[in-house]
């Protein structure tokens, strides 16, 4: 399905009935990422998995996709919906995406599940690499996706799993250089939601690789038993929902169940 929103065609799927879970990608990835999990939850709940802006089968915006104007994307998804109240899993960026749309719009938030994602804004050098990087996707776009794909998987999961990871890789190259563009600006200036996530008073669940090199993991992790945060490490890295599909599904469903 799509629909019209400040002139952009924002598209999502709608699977199941019962209570709300909504499922939101990460950065060069699309709905489709959610595929097994909606097979599951869909069983006994209304699943919406959204294409966040530039990204899968939705617009772009402009040139600087905020998680805030991501965020009220989804919002606008949610209203035509008429869905009141719903619990998020965001992977990565859709993490950002959750937590951004929770500080925005607590009333309507029952969970927010981060999946290899984080609470903690860009540092310095992660800021440096994002402005490098968007100078290069107008040289060669191709090149710079298949190099930062790279970093998202561990090296074991790059051979055991070479048919999903070549299939992933797909995904990200559909994605626009403008989305690409967009997407990176918005994280690079993305606020801390340290003091935020850790005060919400809704479900909370962490999920992470230990060979994830995207994510200060030990920090996360005094973090989450700090502010007694449900936490998961599973073996490998970046994608948990491809390179430790069975732990994550499990995970996924208890979160939802638990809602």
């Amino acid at each position: 399905m799509t629909i019209n929103y400040k002139g952009a065609a924002l598209y999502f799927k709608v699977e199941g009935q019962g209570k709300s879970i909504v499922l939101l990608h990460g950065f060069l990835e699309d709905s489709s990422m959610w595929d097994d999990l909606i097979k599951h939850a869909s069983k006994t709940n209304r699943v919406v998995a959204i294409d966040l802006l530039g990204h899968g089968n939705t617009d772009s915006l402009g040139y600087i996709h905020t998680m805030e104007t991501m965020a009220a994307a989804v919002k606008a998804i949610l209203e035509y919906l008429e869905i009141k109240e719903t619990a998020f899993i965001g992977h990565s960026m859709g993490g950002y995406v959750a937590l951004a749309f929770a500080k925005l719009y607590p009333v309507h938030v029952k969970g927010v599940c981060l999946l290899n994602s984080t609470f903690q804004p860009d540092n310095e050098h992660r800021k440096t690499l994002r402005t490098r990087a968007n100078k290069m996707a107008q040289q060669n776009f191709e090149a710079l996706i298949k190099m930062s794909f790279a970093n998202l998987f561990s090296a074991e999961s790059k051979i055991a799993l070479g048919v999903e990871y070549k299939k992933a890789l797909k995904t990200a190259l559909k994605t626009s250089p403008q989305g690409y563009m967009a997407a990176n600006e918005g994280m690079k200036c993305r606020e801390d939601f340290s003091v935020f996530f850790a005060k919400a008073t809704f479900k909370k669940q962490i999920v992470l690789g230990e060979k994830d090199t995207l994510l200060d993991l030990n920090f996360i992790l005094e973090y989450a038993k700090k502010n007694t945060i449900d936490t998961a490490v599973f073996s490998e890295g970046h994608m948990s929902h491809i390179e430790n599909k069975v732990e994550f599904l499990r995970k996924s469903m208890h979160f939802i169940e638990n809602i």
